[in-house]
């Protein structure tokens, strides 16, 4: 039976296995994954490699991931909204300066050369994994990081020294080294050994010159400079709670919905083969069969003594829905911690406005910053192949593709915007001419004025209406 509390002090399981194989997990040119079979999850023999304990039980951790249905659903909707969406690769802010500064023939040539760089890089992104796509790669990475706190990604290299393979490596299994130089993951008599990302130092633990690195990837916590700690741990209380509110159910339903009895009996003795009969039907008749008979043989009155049989409930009120509303708060408390609204997770229990606003505030707050770090992260890897571009996740969309154009072309009307520019968010390819501002004819710049007045305060209540604000409906006069 499971443990209902978290343990503070992480224990290693005991070994239960005494080899392991390797994942076999391939990139290009010959490199490929170190990562030990991850389906041998029982791990030991941390303590000899002087690693650090992580400060929490990261399989307990990772269990909760998979049996508390608010939090799988709350980090389910982060990590979607995060690296699930795909990613793109613009022009850095670097070049951008360069290609602004040369000639428009210059410029134009450029662009060329860059529709051509993201269309090879990223073939080469997605050739270092033969079995998942990257995105795949960072929504398991990422999935350990919001259930554990901590997720790691594998780089292997090619003889050449180039990145050859970037894979995934389950964060229940990896320790870090106690002189932050680099990690292990050991399953049975297997021991693996991981550079940090980019170091060259020799390997301290086997025999293994040519180590794969790690890029650790960690909730920050103030607590522990060696592992992150997931967002889920502010909520333990509610997450331990909705479990056992939920096994309580279950054992009540399992018991076919009879409440618990107080058997009364007065002014009679049962026989001894009475009381087995009842005992043993109240402990396992009623869980096998529905509407069952109970038959207790009683001996008759007497002149002094009047046998009475009762059966009092000791639990009052409805019990087919036990702690409603305590399992909604546990719920509301989970997605708190996770800041995650519960419009995210498909359900609304407040107006469109509101559930605009919550949206907003996630992407603005939790979905953006995130996306912020882990491009930094996964940018260290594209610049050991291009200074030219970077890697941007796309984002959370809070407006609908109409909204959408018109802002595009508004802001290539009013040449804030190039029309290649507006091309390469619409995901279309570069026009010859496309890089020079765009000018109105006579005619369409007074039909575009026109429009543009008429439709001002319809857009401004538009906007209001999306606002944090309560929605305010007008109607034409």
């Amino acid at each position: 039976r499971r443990t209902s509390r978290l343990s503070t002090k992480m224990v290693e399981p005991t070994t239960q296995y005494t080899t392991a194989a390797l994942a076999g997990k391939s990139g290009i040119d010959g490199a490929q994954s170190k990562e030990i079979n991850p389906g041998l999850v029982y791990v030991n023999g941390y303590g000899m490699f002087d690693v650090i304990t992580p400060p929490w039980n990261l399989y307990e951790l990772a269990n909760y991931y998979d049996t508390s249905f608010a939090n799988h659903a709350a980090i389910d909707a982060k990590v979607e909204n995060i690296v699930g969406l795909g990613y793109d690769f613009e022009i850095s802010p670097r070049t951008m300066l360069k290609l602004e500064a040369a000639q428009a023939k210059t410029a134009e040539n450029a662009r060329k050369r860059i529709e051509r760089a993201k269309v090879e890089l990223t073939d080469w992104l997605e050739s270092l994994n033969q079995e998942d796509s990257f995105t795949t790669i960072m929504e398991k990475v990422y999935t350990d990081v919001e259930a554990t706190g901590n997720g790691f990604i594998e780089v292997g290299r090619t003889i050449k020294g180039d990145i050859g393979y970037i894979g995934h490596i389950p964060a229940t299994t990896v320790r870090v080294r106690r002189l932050n130089d680099g990690y292990l993951q050991i399953i049975g008599q297997a021991v693996v050994y991981f550079r940090n990302f980019g170091a060259t130092n020799p390997n301290p633990v086997t025999a293994d010159g040519r180590a794969n690195e790690i890029i650790h990837l960690k909730s920050y916590s103030p607590l522990n400079t060696y592992y992150g700690i997931p967002d889920i741990v502010s909520a333990m209380p509610s997450l331990i709670g909705d479990q056992l509110a939920s096994r309580y159910n279950i054992d009540y339903f399992e018991n076919k919905a009879v409440p618990r009895y107080i058997i009364t009996l007065k002014g009679a003795k049962l026989s001894g083969d009475a009381e087995d009969k009842m005992f043993r039907f109240l402990q396992t008749g009623l869980k096998s069969q529905s509407h069952r008979t109970l038959y207790i043989p009683l001996p008759g009155d007497t002149d002094q003594n009047k046998v009475e049989f009762k059966m009092e409930p000791i639990e009052n009120g409805i019990q087919d829905g036990s702690f409603k509303e305590y399992r909604k708060q546990n719920r509301d408390d989970i997605l708190i911690a996770h800041q995650v609204p519960i419009s995210k997770l498909g359900g609304s229990e407040s107006g469109l406005a509101a559930a605009l606003s919550q949206d907003r505030t996630f992407k603005e707050q939790v979905a953006r910053p995130a996306q912020h770090h882990l491009e930094k992260v996964v940018n260290k890897i594209i610049k050991e192949k291009t200074d030219v571009l970077e890697l941007k996740f796309n984002e959370l969309t809070l407006t609908d593709e109409i909204a959408q154009s018109q802002i595009l072309e508004r802001l290539v009307k009013t040449q804030i915007m190039m029309p290649n520019e507006a091309r390469q968010a619409l995901d279309l390819p570069q026009r010859k001419d496309g890089d020079a501002p765009f000018v109105m004819t006579p005619r369409q710049a007074t039909d575009a004025a026109a429009t543009f007045s008429g439709n001002r305060a319809r857009d401004t209540e538009r906007t209001n209406s999306q606002s944090d604000g309560p929605a305010t409906v007008t109607g034409r006069k």
